[in-house]
């Protein structure tokens, strides 16, 4: 009598498990059909107000009903301790294991006595990268790790420029003259490639889809064009403290684009 109860009891625990399954399956499919080009990661039940907990394209979170009718997206604040429960989850997701990445393709500029380490994604021709340069060359005592990742789709001679520094006889000095002083590297004769593809498949494999983009020794990502004095907050707390706010915020139009 005991087996068959427990038999019945697993039965019905299988049950509910696959109807349950069933759907989360059918809320990434909905989500699928309403957002074409976006990746739908982990579904999950949060605990507010019956919402589901949304992961796209890997590091973004938004939230939805169990219908996949709605999509909420921005800020959740949490009115008992004002803490804004959207950017804290993605702050938790914009992660990369630091030793995963691909320092052999990188170029290596060593300042100071090096002892910090910082990881840099940035595009030639991205206008924020060029903004974070200035702010880059103030922080000392550090090691970084500048990986080309021109994305051409918005800036159709990044690429040329890559390869130019990268086939550079000195690329960290071609590097700063370029990002700091608009002086573009002399072509080589040499045979050259800038290991373009290598680091684009690591970078869309992290999630880091835009530049610029910093990775701190912990693994923390942090998108956009930050000042000095956050950048030096990250390297001594360790990606601790409070992400910096992005320089340039989504409009509502293109939050879609984004997630």
């Amino acid at each position: 009598m005991m087996l068959k109860q427990s038999l019945i009891a697993l039965s019905l625990l299988t049950a509910f498990s696959s109807a349950h399954g069933a759907d989360i399956e059918q809320m990434r499919k909905q989500l699928t059909e309403h957002m074409p080009g976006t990746h739908i990661g982990a579904i999950t039940k949060s605990p507010y107000a019956g919402l589901y907990e949304v992961i796209a394209n890997g590091i973004n979170v938004f939230y939805t009903d169990e219908n996949a009718d709605i999509a909420i997206i921005g800020k959740m604040i949490n009115l008992k301790t004002g803490k804004d429960l959207v950017q804290a989850r993605n702050h938790e997701l914009m992660h990369v294991d630091f030793a995963s990445l691909p320092l052999d393709k990188a170029i290596v500029k060593v300042k100071g006595n090096g002892s910090r380490k910082l990881a840099v994604f940035s595009d030639p021709d991205c206008p924020f990268c060029h903004e974070l340069e200035p702010e880059l060359d103030k922080v000392t005592d550090v090691t970084m790790y500048i990986f080309l990742y021109p994305l051409a789709e918005l800036h159709p001679d990044s690429e040329r420029k890559a390869n130019l520094v990268w086939c550079a006889d000195n690329q960290v000095k071609a590097w700063d003259d370029l990002m700091l002083h608009g002086k573009e590297p002399a072509a080589t004769k040499k045979t050259c490639e800038a290991p373009l593809k290598a680091i684009k498949a690591f970078a869309q494999k992290a999630w880091i889809t835009g530049t610029p983009a910093l990775v701190f020794s912990d693994g923390q990502i942090v998108a956009g064009s930050v000042d000095s004095a956050q950048i030096e907050n990250y390297l001594e707390e360790k990606a601790k403290a409070v992400p910096p706010a992005k320089a340039k915020s989504a409009t509502v139009e293109t939050i879609k684009k984004q997630i």
